[in-house]
């Protein structure tokens, strides 16, 4: 495991930090590695207003050495809490998603959390891992099918970590 080198903290998410959520989400590598398309900045931005108005969903900014790194949110869907997070490219392998994803989780006390990850980012599933989550294979029996042939697994940390 890379020691991490960068000062990371989370922070609430504020108005500007979503211009910057919409520049990572854009990234044609980060949505061909996270298998989500982009939005267009009108749909990104409603997106982020819904998140944002909603007072059951859990966000919050990721800040790496000052600025703004990504984001890391939790919400309620179908009688689980999942978990998902998105850190710009130019900052993968360095750390930040795991110091900031650990963070979250001394806050976010809310267990089984899950966490849904394409089975080709390697570098999620690390994450995930190192902040003690384990693949689900009975869940993952039971989902239905993908349209799309994009395998997903599913991830779960089922105790409050200590």
């Amino acid at each position: 495991m890379a020691e991490v080198t960068h000062e990371v903290r989370l922070r609430p998410v504020e108005d500007q930090d979503v211009e910057v959520f919409f520049d990572h989400q854009a990234d044609p590598i980060a949505n061909e590695m996270a298998a989500v398309p982009a939005r267009d900045k009108d749909q990104f931005t409603a997106h982020w207003a819904k998140i944002r108005g909603d007072d059951t969903k859990i966000h919050w900014t990721i800040v790496a050495d000052g600025a703004v790194a990504g984001n890391v949110v939790s919400w309620e869907q179908d009688g689980q809490q999942l978990l998902g997070y998105w850190v710009g490219r130019e900052l993968w392998g360095r750390g930040i998603a795991t110091e900031a994803v650990t963070q979250f989780l001394t806050q976010m006390r809310t267990r089984p959390l899950t966490a849904h990850v394409v089975a080709h980012n390697a570098g999620s599933i690390r994450v995930l891992e190192k902040c003690g989550f384990h693949r689900d294979h009975a869940q993952e029996a039971t989902a239905p099918a993908s349209d799309d042939g994009i395998q997903e697994y599913v991830y779960v940390l089922d105790a409050l970590q200590t």
